[in-house]
């Protein structure tokens, strides 16, 4: 590893993964952190769950920049980030913390408008903001937002990263790159409407949890590609995907033929991958496409056992002329940063 943190660290892909073993796992390592998992699901609870509930933790930092853009703001991207977190564990979200670094230079009004729409969003996602804390330094008008989440896990439910099993299939609740595309045309001042997915999946994960889903995992920093990799990886399956099932918007698509970027590994932020047993397929599908945030949810393969050719922790995607490639996490630096 490098001896100096570079962007490069910051991806989601191989680099952050590298930095987050080699300094901090191999620091704090013990059982339920080295699952490595979105949330950490801890002993069981008592509360409007019911007996044998278990708490669900997770913690997150937001530095997107700009604060504003199409679609969205860091403050509610703040609540979606860490809510949706807390659902991919199959948990009932209840309430977050809101921590803010607040450079000097700040507009008021800005900050005003951002803290209101994290209170909508907290709204919408049924959470409260129940502490936080303020921090002022020097700087030149930056906001940052560190949120803790708190949820439960209802007492039968174990959806994980390791849960996919050979037969499965794998499913997208939406297109691809939104939130990716959305960030970097603000920053490049490019003239587009796309705007950002960013929203909490609630409702789809309350629906999806009554089903046989093995593994959930929300589509962020290092897009489907990383995700689907790091997920067979944990699962020590294959991975087989159809590029041409993979739903990308005509707008998006566009804007990354004009950048030459590959929707595989951009990121979203109201997006979500399921593994689900292949007789609940319909169903869950069902359910995605009639949730909010889902009307363009599809089936884009399926988990293999591993063979001599396919080793486990493999990811292939099937080409539209009919080729395979092999993928694997995201090397280099995913510009720009999107959460």
């Amino acid at each position: 590893m490098n001896t100096n943190i570079t962007m490069i660290h910051g991806s989601g892909g191989a680099a952050t993964g590298e930095l987050i073993h080699e300094v901090f796992a191999s620091a704090f390592n013990n059982t339920v952190l080295d699952a490595m998992e979105d949330a950490a699901v801890l002993d069981p609870a008592s509360g409007s769950e019911g007996a044998g509930a278990r708490f669900a933790v997770t913690t997150d930092s937001f530095v997107v920049t700009p604060v504003e853009f199409r679609g969205g703001d860091i403050g509610r991207l703040a609540v979606c980030g860490t809510v949706n977190d807390l659902l991919m564990r199959g948990a009932v979200p209840k309430y977050i913390t809101s921590a803010w670094i607040l450079e000097t230079g700040v507009n008021i009004d800005l900050l005003k408008r951002v803290v209101k729409s994290m209170a909508e969003t907290a709204g919408e996602a049924g959470v409260q903001v129940i502490c936080g804390d303020t921090k002022v330094i020097e700087g030149q008008g930056g906001i940052y937002v560190n949120t803790t989440g708190v949820g439960f896990v209802p007492k039968d439910v174990d959806i994980r990263a390791g849960g996919a099993k050979p037969g499965d299939v794998i499913l997208v609740s939406g297109t691809m790159g939104d939130h990716h595309a959305a960030i970097l045309s603000e920053r490049m001042s490019i003239e587009t409407d796309i705007r950002s997915d960013v929203a909490p999946l609630c409702e789809m994960c309350e629906g999806l949890r009554r089903l046989r889903v093995h593994t959930m995992r929300d589509v962020t920093r290092g897009g489907l590609g990383t995700v689907l990799k790091e997920l067979a990886l944990a699962s020590g399956t294959v991975f087989e995907v159809e590029d041409g099932l993979i739903p990308v918007s005509e707008k998006v698509r566009e804007f990354c033929g004009l950048l030459g970027l590959d929707p595989m590994y951009m990121g979203n932020e109201g997006k979500m991958v399921a593994i689900v047993h292949p007789d609940d397929e319909a169903k869950a599908l069902e359910i995605m496409r009639n949730s909010r945030y889902g009307q363009d949810a599809a089936r884009i393969g399926i988990v293999a056992a591993p063979d001599e050719k396919k080793p486990a922790g493999s990811l292939y995607a099937r080409t539209s002329i009919g080729g395979i490639r092999e993928l694997d996490v995201l090397q280099g630096e995913g510009l720009p940063r999107i959460c």
